[in-house]
């Protein structure tokens, strides 16, 4: 069973009057072990394909399997469960939310898990510890530099 299968994928936004189909027809297999790069210009799909196998979107035609999941059967409550427990993320922009420290941002996903808070301390400390921004865990995202907010994103990408 391959760890990634996209069938036949369409992926149509609609911008106004316009739609824009950054995927069309893509199918794309990704066994266990596999090393996958993305390459293409601005606009070719490459973002949107991602989320697609993340579970961040759905495609409008086409499926998407994740470890024999078939992400368009799962309800959007399920999905919130599947991403928190099966994908971690690291979002271009860091997507931190500014009212949260680093360590409530790194903590946000581990919340909608099955965990004591204890067990959520120890593995945002982990977490935190792996990317050297324990000594920053109280700052807020407009105190962090650049380079430290995308730690905190890797940091929540790693905590699950």
């Amino acid at each position: 069973m391959a760890l990634v299968e996209v069938r036949n994928v369409t992926k149509t936004y609609r911008r106004g009057d316009h739609e824009i189909s950054p995927l069309r027809d893509a199918s794309l297999l990704v066994e266990r072990g596999d090393f996958v790069s993305l390459m293409g210009a601005s606009g070719s799909g490459k973002s949107t394909l991602l989320n697609l196998v993340a579970g961040i979107d759905r495609p409008t035609s086409g499926e998407v399997l994740v470890a024999g999941t078939d992400l368009g059967r799962l309800t959007r409550t399920q999905l919130a469960y599947w991403r928190a427990s099966h994908i971690g993320y690291v979002f271009q922009s860091h997507n931190l939310i500014p009212i949260l420290t680093a360590w409530e941002n790194v903590e946000m996903p581990l919340l909608l898990l099955p965990l004591s808070s204890a067990e959520r301390r120890k593995r945002v400390g982990v977490a935190l510890e792996a990317v050297g921004l324990t000594d920053r865990a109280g700052h807020y995202p407009r105190q962090l530099s650049g380079g430290q907010e995308q730690r905190v994103g890797i940091a929540r990408a790693i905590v699950a």
